[in-house]
């Protein structure tokens, strides 16, 4: 008899699954496991996928998914209203300790905006002057207090990806002249949907938790990182740039993973990401 391969055992249920990032997660996990997403916008795409739920952050209950699924491990790829985000992750964490399954939350860089002079590491202190930063943190103080095997928080720095928000906004500003904005003074570390996605999976199948810096080992200017990436795909008419001042001085906001650090294969360093968009 053909044994079932391991992986199957789990439910997957990720939250924003029409997104981006969650999309991507989505497209990774699905041949693996039993995978759910919950999507806002009704479309005849999304209406014909059985495994998928229609939710509104600020009008539904997020109890009647997970009811509804009974999933082993939650993605949350979350977006939109942030105090309607705020009661949703209060909920998911009652239910996630209640139910002794996993919660893996995808956090961002934000969440140490206020450090401007050093890049961050997975046991630094968080502290922002922004209200998504901020917002951010909250959920993780939130997530922190439960017991530890229950949660993986991901802290994503730039994310890029041939259909990412960021790469449709930089074609569009090159289709209609519009200057591209860059950041000269701001050093970053960055990654993409392709390895972002194989991460989120080796922290399934490994039952990894805590607290995970996703982000490339080297760190890049922003201006010098979009200006490569325009570059690369040569583009006949000329682009223009619009230099953003926030200081004076070099700004870090780079989440650099030193203490839960993943396989070779799944780091990255920034110019890989630079030639996988192009594929």
């Amino acid at each position: 008899m053909k044994r079932q391969p391991k992986e199957s055992k789990h439910r997957i249920l990720i939250l924003g699954a029409s997104g981006f990032l969650g999309g991507s997660v989505y497209k990774e996990l699905c041949s693996y496991f039993k995978t759910f997403g919950t999507y806002r916008t009704s479309n005849k795409q999304h209406e014909k996928n059985k495994h998928l739920f229609q939710y509104n952050i600020e009008e539904d209950d997020v109890y009647e998914i997970l009811n509804i699924v009974k999933p082993t491990i939650v993605i949350s790829a979350l977006r939109g209203d942030f105090s309607a985000q705020l009661v949703a992750h209060q909920h998911l964490a009652e239910y996630v300790f209640t139910k002794k399954i996993k919660l893996i939350f995808l956090s961002s860089a934000n969440v140490f905006d206020a450090y401007s002079k050093y890049p961050s590491y997975e046991t630094d202190k968080t502290l922002s002057n922004s209200i998504y930063g901020h917002f951010k943190i909250k959920i993780e103080n939130m997530l922190l207090r439960m017991p530890k095997k229950q949660v993986a928080i991901l802290r994503l720095p730039m994310v890029f990806g041939a259909q990412s928000p960021r790469m449709v906004e930089i074609h569009e500003n090159i289709k209609e002249k519009i200057p591209i904005e860059v950041f000269p003074n701001l050093i970053i570390n960055v990654t993409n949907d392709l390895k972002v996605t194989q991460q989120i999976h080796y922290i399934i199948n490994r039952n990894k938790s805590g607290v995970f810096h996703l982000g490339s080992s080297d760190l890049v200017h922003h201006d010098d990182f979009i200006k490569e990436i325009v570059d690369s795909f040569e583009y006949k008419n000329k682009v223009t740039y619009k230099n953003v001042y926030t200081t004076n001085d070099d700004r870090y906001l780079a989440v650099l993973p030193k203490y839960n650090l993943l396989p070779k294969h799944l780091q990255l360093v920034s110019h890989q990401i630079i030639s996988e968009l192009k594929l």
